[in-house]
């Protein structure tokens, strides 16, 4: 591409310096015959002189032009070759950032999209993996139960098919859990907000965990008073925010382990200004040089 580009800016130079030298020539043409309407002797040597003159300063020109387009078109064709090659699933090109201002800057545009492109392509590809983990679980539960049942190896009695249910129940909370995110990246994801007591919705939040946190031995406890006025939020978007923040958790705190969710309401006047919710938990926590990738 970036050949086929050069070639034709040299096809285009080599075209006006065939017009600009046809100018030239009626330009003296036109000079000769005025002189000699007028009756001016003009000898053959001045009129070399100044051809030779006029097309030295012709031939000047057109070389500062052509190092002038050569100086803008290169770093040009560069966007454009490393632009296919972006549109061709390359993500980790780069171009370097030369020439004028202006192109030095388009490259270093082209460079951002680049590098913003490359992160979600990892980002994507890291939530497939994900996704693909968290689906195994529940269908490998699922396949083991029912394989099991049918081989008469378990009973076909209201436990067994308790578990199968229950994973059942899991893989559709997942199902929900990518539909929301799908919605959310179109900026489809529609907010419903009402007035809620923030305090009473953490509670019960924290009542619907307190039986699994019990019996994975892990103490959770709630600094959250009631919220008067309410705040206008969408609860049940607040309320699975709540238990996915819970969830993971209690998923990484060890037995004899706590988890404290607190809220904060700061007031301006009568109103409510700003809402704080924290979960904190004694578990392993996250490598500090993986903090600065969390969000």
């Amino acid at each position: 591409m970036r050949g086929r580009f050069v070639w034709r800016l040299a096809v285009v130079l080599a075209a006006l310096f065939v017009f600009a030298a046809g100018v030239v020539t009626v330009l003296l043409s036109a000079v000769a015959v005025a002189l000699r309407l007028v009756q001016v002797p003009v000898g053959a040597f001045v009129i070399w002189w100044a051809t030779v003159g006029l097309t030295i300063l012709l031939a000047s020109g057109l070389f500062v032009a052509a190092r002038a387009l050569r100086r803008l078109a290169s770093p040009v064709a560069d966007v454009m070759a490393a632009a296919g090659q972006l549109a061709a699933g390359d993500y980790a090109v780069r171009v370097i950032e030369r020439g004028p201002p202006e192109v030095r800057r388009l490259a270093h545009a082209f460079n951002d999209m680049a590098t913003r492109l490359q992160g979600h392509e990892a980002t994507r590809r890291s939530l497939l993996a994900d996704i693909a983990h968290e689906l195994r679980t529940p269908l490998a539960v699922v396949q083991g139960n029912l394989e099991g049942l049918l081989d008469g190896v378990y009973a076909r009695d209201d436990s067994h098919l308790s578990a199968v249910l229950e994973e059942t129940r899991v893989l559709s909370t997942l199902i929900e859990d990518l539909r929301t995110l799908a919605l959310a990246e179109t900026g489809a994801l529609a907010l419903h907000r009402e007035g809620v007591d923030l305090g009473v919705l953490i509670h019960d939040v924290v009542t619907a965990f307190r039986p699994k946190a019990e019996a994975a031995g892990v103490l959770v406890t709630t600094e959250c008073r009631a919220t008067a006025p309410p705040v206008e939020i969408d609860p049940v978007r607040i309320r699975q925010v709540v238990a996915n923040l819970l969830a993971n958790a209690l998923q990484h705190t060890p037995a004899g382990g706590s988890i404290r969710i607190a809220c904060e309401l700061n007031l301006e006047g009568t109103r409510p200004r700003e809402v704080s919710v924290s979960v904190a938990d004694s578990g392993t926590g996250i490598a500090p040089e993986d903090l600065p990738h969390v969000f």
